[in-house]
This record gives structure tokens, C-alpha cells and sequence, in this order.
């Protein structure tokens, strides 16, 4: 008789299997525990690490492959969300508490890349990701102001939630689209002609198509978590193939087929705020929920989140780090 499937995974549509979604582990693997809670990891292909942010407890920190010790990245890091790496291998930081994007040169030290719109300061950046062109795209919902939990409690002053690009060239901070109730996690396709950005309050991910000159259509409704109440979307990544994948909070990890359909998902114990592939083969996806770092390597790849030929860190050692345990809080 054949063993049935184990939980991890839960196949609501025949191209789950057929995509070979369901192959791999079958099992999370824990790789740790203690976070207040768990969000932004990004993988380090040159170092074979994750770092990622545990935001109440207002560090950073860091998971080796090689040899699965955890310790601190980063200590008073201003309750730093979402990571991402640019097309030279720096860290990409949403730095929620300090209401900025920043960049991790390779020395070590931080340069701000976005902290105001227009002169008024932003709210709390989220989440971001690079294009090819070098810009910085970023989500900025006022999570981090509206408590002292995850930052500091404050009025926006720009009194909306929106999206922005950061020119390259300039380091001018542009508003590329506005009207969400909480824009989250956001993504581009592989071309780069699309961008997603998930809504955790509206309970959808929007598309929108990319022009030329760095400006967004008015976007359309991709998914809907509305048919299950659990679900609030956080951020966003896709597989090589063109399989969007969801941190959907208290619903676990959802997979949809690029028409748009809910194909999948991955069932995880604790509520899922951020995931992101890594390993050697990119197989690797690692899942930061509520208090804790898992895994699950499959049988699909996913894509680099700045898209073919980024280049890791090339030369001396991960910027600004600490040996100290990470265990206490």
C-alpha cells in the first residue's frame, strides 16, 4: 500500500503534484527557536548563511549552513523587518524602527538609502527588493508607528500607505503606488515586466505592470485571501517555475499557479510572516514564523529575489557581525 503524504503539504489543485510541489522533505526541519517574532530572511550564497530579524527583540540574526550554529548579526538594529541583497551581494535592509532603508556596504558600514518622501518622514519600511536597473523598491505601512512592540509609536506624516523606488542614479525616493490598506511583501517577475505587492490588511496581492520609465499601471486583484479568513499575506517570492509562493500568516505558505489560482500550500505550526529561498541549489526554502526558523528542502527551485546574475559578497567577511550567542533574549 502506498504511504500517504505527510501533512506538510496540502494539494488543492492537480498541477501541485504535477508541478512536483509536494517532493522533497517531508517534514519542516527546525533550525531555531526564541525569536518574539521572526520575519525578513535573506540568504547569503557566498557565506552559506540566513540572516534574518526577530523585530520585539530589535536584532539581527544569523543561521550558518555549514554548521547550523545561530548567532548575532546585529544588536540594536533599529527593529529591522525585510531583507534583500542588490545586484553587488549588500544587504538590503527595511529598517522599521528607524523609519529608513539602508544598505550594508561591504565594509561594514550603513548607507541610508530612503528615510522621507517629499520631506515628511516615511512610516516604517517593510519589505524590499532591487530591480537589474540598481533601483530600490520598498512597501512602507505604518506596523512599526502604531505601537512601541515593533518600533516607535508615532503619527505618519504622510498620512497614506504606499510603495516607492528609490532612483539609482539620484537616490531620489519616488511614489510608485499608493491606495493599499497595509502594502506588505513585494516581488518582480522574472522579466521584470510585473510587480506584486501583497495587501495584509485588503487580504490580496496585487500585480502591476512595470514601464519603462520606472512607473506602475494602476494594478489588478492576482489573489484573494478572502475564501480563507486565516489567511493575511505577507511577503512574496516565486520558483523557476512562475509559481508565486505567500507567507499567508495564520494559513501557512500558499502557492499560486501564475494564472492566479491557489494550487497548494505548506502547513507550518506557527503563524509564517516572511520566506525566502536559499541553499546551494536555491531548493532551500527557509520559512520565518512567529518564533521560529524553518526549512523544507524541495524539489523546486526558486528564484534569486534580484533576479539572474546577482553577485554575492565577494571579498573579507559578513558586514558588522557579533560572535555572541543568540539564545537570550
Amino acid at each position: 500500500m502506498p504511504t500517504e503524504r505527510p501533512s506538510l503539504y496540502e494539494m488543492l489543485d492537480e498541477r501541485f503534484r504535477t508541478g512536483r510541489c509536494m517532493n522533497g522533505d517531508d517534514g519542516l526541519e527546525l533550525l531555531y527557536t526564541g525569536c518574539r517574532w521572526a520575519e525578513g530572511p535573506v540568504y547569503l550564497p557566498a557565506w552559506r548563511q540566513l540572516i534574518w530579524s526577530d523585530i520585539p527583540n530589535d536584532r539581527m540574526l544569523r543561521w550558518d549552513e555549514e554548521t547550523g550554529a545561530v548567532s548575532v548579526f546585529r544588536r540594536t538594529a533599529g527593529h529591522t523587518n525585510g531583507n534583500t541583497l542588490d545586484r553587488e551581494g549588500r544587504l538590503v535592509t527595511c529598517e522599521q524602527g528607524n523609519r529608513r532603508v539602508t544598505r550594508t556596504e561591504h565594509d561594514g558600514t550603513i548607507t541610508v538609502l530612503a528615510d522621507r518622501w517629499q520631506g515628511k518622514r516615511l512610516n516604517s519600511p517593510n519589505d524590499a527588493t532591487v530591480k537589474s536597473d540598481g533601483s530600490v523598491w520598498f512597501s512602507d505601512p505604518d506596523f512599526g508607528i502604531t505601537s512601541d512592540y515593533e518600533g516607535y509609536r508615532a503619527e505618519s506624516e504622510i498620512g497614506a500607505n504606499n510603495v516607492y523606488r528609490v532612483v539609482p542614479d539620484t537616490g531620489e525616493v519616488r511614489l510608485v503606488a499608493d491606495g493599499f490598506g497595509a502594502p506588505n511583501g513585494l516581488v518582480f517577475s522574472a522579466d521584470e515586466s510585473r510587480l506584486y505587492v501583497s495587501d495584509t490588511r485588503a487580504g490580496y496581492v496585487r500585480v502591476f505592470d512595470v514601464r519603462d520609465d520606472g512607473t506602475l499601471s494602476e494594478g489588478k486583484v492576482f489573489a484573494d485571501a478572502s475564501a480563507r479568513p486565516d489567511a493575511r499575506f505577507d511577503n512574496l517570492r516565486f520558483d523557476d517555475g512562475g509559481r508565486l509562493w505567500v507567507a499567508a500568516m495564520n494559513d501557512g505558505v500558499h502557492c499560486y499557479d501564475p494564472d492566479g489560482t491557489l494550487i497548494g500550500r505548506l502547513n507550518v505550526p506557527e503563524a509564517v510572516a516572511n520566506i525566502s529561498w536559499g541553499g546551494a541549489k536555491r531548493n532551500r526554502l527557509f520559512i520565518a514564523a512567529e518564533t521560529s526558523l524553518y526549512s523544507v528542502v524541495m524539489a523546486v527551485t526558486g528564484t534569486h529575489p534580484t533576479g539572474p546574475g546577482h553577485r554575492p559578497w565577494r571579498q573579507g567577511v559578513p558586514p558588522q557581525t557579533t560572535s555572541a550567542p543568540a539564545s537570550a533574549r
